[in-house]
């Protein structure tokens, strides 16, 4: 399929190549809705094995863009950017520079930030061709490493999930199986571990699985996701790249809820795609969109001169938001997937925040 046929099915506002002979830039901006205000998503810097693939990839991760910023009550749209190339070699200060100077012609209707393959050092680089690019160093003005409040919000939309299923805000005595101990990983286990959790990890990283059971004892780590999927678990956790529920996962799933911080988990959408799976087998599914949205509401509050407070007291009401999204899904007969996907529609038909967002997620900054 040509790009311009993905476009067009699609339904994004614009998308923006970009190449820079001189650096060997090669990019897609893509801008999905700025119904509620400039589009906001990372950077993602990956080798793409054809600009088809990266063109397909940047249009899905900017729609998500869009419901993840609409569910978390941000005045932001959706929008990201795919940088084509390999980031251990391909990756320069001029090529960065050279995405900053695209992205500051777009005149504030994409605000960027990092995503898998660039990081707050590469922001800082952008950022001085642009002033649209967040998750900068605290010493440039940034809110630092995103990963904090991504974390924070997914434990919240688990204990929102723990709530909804066992009548307790708690994952006291459960056992919780994580799978992929990078940045965010890491960080949910510390608060799982913290509420009294057992917790099982595993990651294609095997140094990050021995750094995280060195740190937390009491951590047992398993051989692969498979074998996670497959253990006695009450949640199960998918914190690395996106796909991980397919209908092989899900059929051999054992916990009662599913709920990590990794993008695009459900490898099927719409009826009778994957949500509906875990729906019909009685796994509650927290839409990865909404529990993980703690990163891009630390990003969006870096607009506003970064407070951290602010940020977190805003993070933690994704408690709230996923605890309505579960019970919208039980009132209205279908899968949260479904439930979230409506509300999120619902707010950027409105053009502004809904009455529901309103109560969970208080005053805008």
């Amino acid at each position: 399929m040509a790009p311009l046929d993905l476009v067009d099915l699609a339904g994004h506002e614009q998308v923006a190549f970009c190449s820079d002979p001189g650096s060997g830039l090669r990019a897609v901006i893509a801008l999905h809705s700025t119904a509620l205000g400039p589009g906001l998503g990372g950077t993602r810097f990956h080798p793409y094995p054809t600009m088809d693939a990266a063109v397909a990839d940047v249009l899905r991760l900017s729609r998500a863009m869009s419901y993840k910023n609409a569910l978390a009550g941000l005045d932001h749209g959706g929008g990201k950017a795919v940088i084509v190339g390999d980031p251990g070699r391909d990756k320069t200060p001029d090529v960065l520079r050279a995405y900053g100077r695209f992205v500051e012609s777009l005149g504030g209707r994409y605000v960027t930030a990092c995503d898998v393959g660039t990081y707050v050092a590469d922001m800082d680089v952008v950022a001085e061709e642009t002033r649209w690019a967040t998750g900068r160093s605290p010493d440039r003005g940034g809110a630092g490493d995103s990963s904090v409040l991504t974390a924070l919000g997914v434990y919240q939309g688990m204990r929102a999930a723990a709530q909804h299923v066992w009548g307790e805000p708690t994952l006291s005595g459960r056992r919780v199986g994580v799978v992929g101990v990078g940045k965010v990983g890491a960080k949910l286990t510390e608060h799982l571990l913290a509420d009294g959790a057992e917790v099982l990890v595993t990651d294609v990283d095997r140094e990050a699985v021995e750094r995280v059971v060195a740190a937390h004892p009491g951590v047992t780590a398993a051989a692969d996701a498979e074998d996670v999927a497959r253990a006695e678990l009450d949640v199960f956790s998918p914190n690395a790249l996106g796909g991980a529920l397919d209908d092989v996962t899900v059929d051999a799933l054992r916990a009662e809820v599913v709920c990590g911080g990794a993008n695009n988990q459900l490898v099927t959408n719409g009826s009778g795609g994957t949500g509906d799976r875990l729906a019909e087998r009685g796994i509650v599914y927290a839409p990865d969109f909404l529990v993980n949205a703690g990163g891009v509401i630390q990003v969006s509050d870096e607009l506003h001169g970064f407070d951290m407070d602010r940020a977190a007291a805003r993070t933690q009401a994704i408690f709230d938001s996923t605890l309505a999204v579960l019970d919208a899904a039980r009132a209205d007969g279908v899968s949260p997937a479904v439930a979230a996907d409506r509300l999120a529609e619902e707010r950027m038909a409105a053009g502004g925040r809904t009455p529901w967002l309103r109560a969970a997620q208080g005053p805008v900054p």
